[in-house]
């Protein structure tokens, strides 16, 4: 049997995103979402938890991101995870574990004349292995 390795978040950009351009100009953006989840705890009080999360987006996607994404916008991204590994100065393993998105859809209200909408247009363009997705479809859940 495969495994399953899909992560879909809806957050907030925790600053602008950092983009370079690779040999053969291939782009990647990199930057930290936060996800923030409210729960009542046993005596009533409402409780907030901020998940951070480094989100990784190659190509296109990149570079939609370095046009149109900025701190505090929000998002919903969908990937996959990854873990890297590599050894600091001092000889020491460290790990790190990232969302390679493949899908972005930004969920920000934009101003058009004097009607707010969501803009959901951006789906699938960065990952050729996708199919580009219809804008007007929602969110999967």
């Amino acid at each position: 049997m495969r495994g399953v390795n899909r992560v879909m978040l809806i957050g907030n950009l925790g600053k602008d995103p950092d983009v370079q351009f690779l040999e053969g100009n291939i782009a990647v953006a990199k930057f930290p979402l936060a996800t923030t989840e409210t729960f009542k705890d046993r005596s009533g009080k409402l409780v907030s938890q901020t998940e951070w999360h480094t989100v990784v987006l190659w190509r296109g996607l990149a570079e939609l991101a370095q046009k149109y994404l900025h701190k505090s916008s929000l998002v919903y991204i969908e990937g996959r995870l990854r873990t890297r590994s590599w050894e600091d100065k001092d000889g020491n393993r460290k790990f790190a574990t990232e969302v390679v998105g493949d899908n972005l859809i930004m969920l920000d209200k934009r101003m058009d004349g004097n009607t707010p909408h969501t803009d959901g247009g951006l789906e699938n363009m960065g990952n050729p292995d996708t199919s580009l997705g219809d804008p007007s479809e929602s969110l999967p859940f």
